[in-house]
């Protein structure tokens, strides 16, 4: 007995139509795409100063973009240009994956409980590192951050700078590593462990401005973050821990700002 006619057709738009999740090449493909728009994204005000600057020669180019870099207000302005490119690709992705945003990236509230959980675990490790970094006769805070900050203050845009590294960044950072590759690198053979740690790597590549001490506070941080990301299912509960732990890490290079 053969079908009739109409039947792959309904086959085929029906698994046309169909909601998915990016596996590990997918999702791997299309972290790509959304680096780069990150990349664009942070790299559109920066192009901007440059231009605006008038630099005629590779001399003056140079100190423009040296300038540009340990600026307050162009590293304030270009992490938060950042998200909005960030937030577009994702969009694109969950859309193609025929998926509603906020399912694919967990982005539920978290109970208070595991609010408390998570930023009494954060201040352990961290203040575990620092004492490390005291141990071993290192600077608790790396030099590049209070000069940022001296920036920040030197061109009265210290607010810009908080609302950028304190909500900005965890925002773009969480939703692209504990949101989107998470989700599809834990659904894939990685399975949950290999998708915390694999994430964690790539969230510490993408804060190469730290020597390799930072990096690895970085890396158990991110750990710690994947972890209360797969216990919860939230990952709003990332956002919050990272960002108060940036806010933190602001307040402790303004008090050691202070006496330099």
């Amino acid at each position: 007995m053969s079908l009739p006619d109409t039947v792959p057709d309904q086959l085929d738009t029906l698994s046309a139509e169909t909601p998915r999740v990016w596996k590990f090449w997918g999702t791997s493909l299309w972290g790509v795409l959304i680096f780069v728009a990150l990349f664009m994204g942070q790299g559109a005000v920066i192009a901007a100063m440059l231009f605006s600057s008038g630099a005629t020669d590779l001399s003056s180019f140079a100190e423009a973009l040296g300038s540009a870099l340990t600026g307050g207000k162009t590293l304030s302005l270009s992490i938060m240009t950042g998200l909005p490119a960030v937030l577009a690709a994702i969009w694109i992705a969950t859309r193609v994956a025929r998926q509603p945003f906020a399912d694919y990236l967990a982005l539920r509230w978290p109970s208070w409980k595991w609010i408390l959980i998570g930023v009494v675990s954060l201040a352990v490790l961290v203040e575990s590192w620092d004492l490390l970094s005291k141990s071993l006769g290192r600077e608790v805070m790396p030099s590049f951050m209070i000069d940022t900050l001296k920036a920040a203050q030197a061109d009265n845009t210290l607010w810009l700078l908080v609302l950028a590294v304190a909500v900005a960044a965890p925002i773009t950072e969480e939703l692209f590593v504990r949101g989107f590759l998470y989700r599809g690198w834990s659904e894939s053979f990685l399975r949950p462990v290999g998708a915390i740690v694999l994430s964690s790597a790539v969230w510490t590549l993408m804060h190469l401005q730290y020597d390799w001490f930072f990096l690895g506070q970085v890396f158990t941080i991110g750990l710690l973050l994947g972890y209360l990301r797969y216990r919860t299912n939230s990952t709003w509960l990332t956002v919050i821990i990272h960002g108060l732990n940036n806010f933190a890490a602001l307040v402790q290079t303004y008090w050691l700002a202070s006496f330099t």
